[in-house]
């Protein structure tokens, strides 16, 4: 099979590999079934049975990543279509963005060095709070590693989409608008995916504190990076 059509394959795996995910777990909401977790899963089968490299895949679907700058500026978007709530809960969406940084940060430092990770490894975790596209950004500024980055987005996602909403219950944080804040800076698209499953408004706020979040992470960045080092 030529390069080109060998790349052709892996692109349309993985976009066919999604969206049946996306189909499935439109039907069973499973944690287990979230495209963010089974679509990884069906690429790792099919890189292990095809023999192909990590590498020569990255290679090929390239232009994911590449589509990444497009939805980053995207966000903009939501921004303006919800402009109304930022007005209505400045404080909140603020609280929830710093709340959201200091904690995310400030916990993936300690468990780099608690679990005495290399430099790089540790470097790459500190974004990991952040939606991917702005997470990506900052990972260089840290000094680490997008490629080590983006597992550790996910997997942080996936962390608090399936127990965010216990520990919010456990905290008795009974407002949809705390409750959307507190998730969206804390488990970025993957929280707040599920926060729009709850309520609209829910939602809308996660959406908005999850942007603030990677903005402010990417402005932060080079400074917090020599600042840590």
């Amino acid at each position: 099979m030529s390069a080109t059509l060998s790349g052709l394959v892996l692109l349309l795996a993985t976009l066919t590999g999604y969206a049946a995910a996306k189909w499935l777990y439109s039907r069973h909401r499973r944690i287990w079934l979230s495209p963010m977790l089974l679509t990884p899963a069906m690429l790792v089968a099919l890189l292990w049975a095809s023999g192909v490299s990590y590498a020569s895949y990255a290679s090929d679907t390239r232009l994911l990543v590449w589509m990444l700058g497009p939805a980053t500026i995207a966000y903009a978007w939501p921004i303006h279509q919800r402009r109304a709530l930022i007005r209505r809960y400045p404080v909140t969406l603020a609280s929830g963005v710093a709340a959201g940084l200091l904690i995310g940060l400030g916990s993936a430092w300690a468990l780099g060095r608690l679990l005495a990770l290399p430099p790089g490894l540790a470097d790459s975790l500190l974004p990991r709070s952040v939606s991917t596209p702005f997470a990506i950004v900052a990972s260089g500024d840290f000094g680490g590693s997008p490629d080590v980055t983006v597992p550790c987005v996910l997997l942080t996602g996936l962390f608090g989409m399936a127990i965010g909403e216990a520990i919010l219950g456990w905290l008795k944080l009974q407002s949809s608008v705390v409750r959307g804040a507190s998730i969206g800076a804390s488990a970025h698209a993957l929280g707040t995916a599920k926060a729009y499953e709850r309520s609209e408004e829910m939602g809308a706020v996660a959406s908005l504190t999850m942007v603030f979040s990677g903005v402010a992470m990417v402005l932060l960045a080079p400074w917090l990076g020599l600042w840590l080092h």
